[in-house]
């Protein structure tokens, strides 16, 4: 069973620093594109940015220069988001997503079970 699971997530003031990590565990045989996401409430979940297998990243205008994200594409399986300088903009329940295969036959995405965070002013 494939999972992905979260954690960093917390409270911190307008202008602070928080580290997410996702981790991807189970029978996974390759990770395409990995990304992360939030969700803030009364809005659609929206993208925040993504990296590829080689390393490529995309951002959100909005977090641009900001949040930086990466990956350990060693046995960890593991993907970060960096986040400075957070704005209460910023503040929503951030998911984890990657698209895997268990089996080489065929790929598709995967979610974790969110983290929030909270910036307060």
């Amino acid at each position: 069973q494939v999972q992905l699971v979260e954690s960093g997530g917390g409270l911190v003031q307008v202008g602070g620093s928080l580290r997410l990590s996702c981790t991807a565990s189970g029978n996974i045989v390759s990770i395409s594109v990995m990304g992360w996401y939030r969700q803030a409430p009364g809005k659609q979940r929206e993208l925040v940015a993504t990296v590829t297998a080689g390393s490529s990243t995309n951002y959100a205008d909005s977090v641009k220069g900001r949040f930086t994200i990466s990956r350990d594409n060693s046995a960890k399986n593991t993907m970060y988001l960096q986040m400075n300088s957070l704005k209460p903009d910023d503040t929503a329940v951030y998911y984890c997503n990657a698209y895997m295969s268990t089996d080489w036959r065929a790929f598709r995405y995967y979610w974790g079970q969110g983290t929030q965070v909270t910036v307060s002013s």
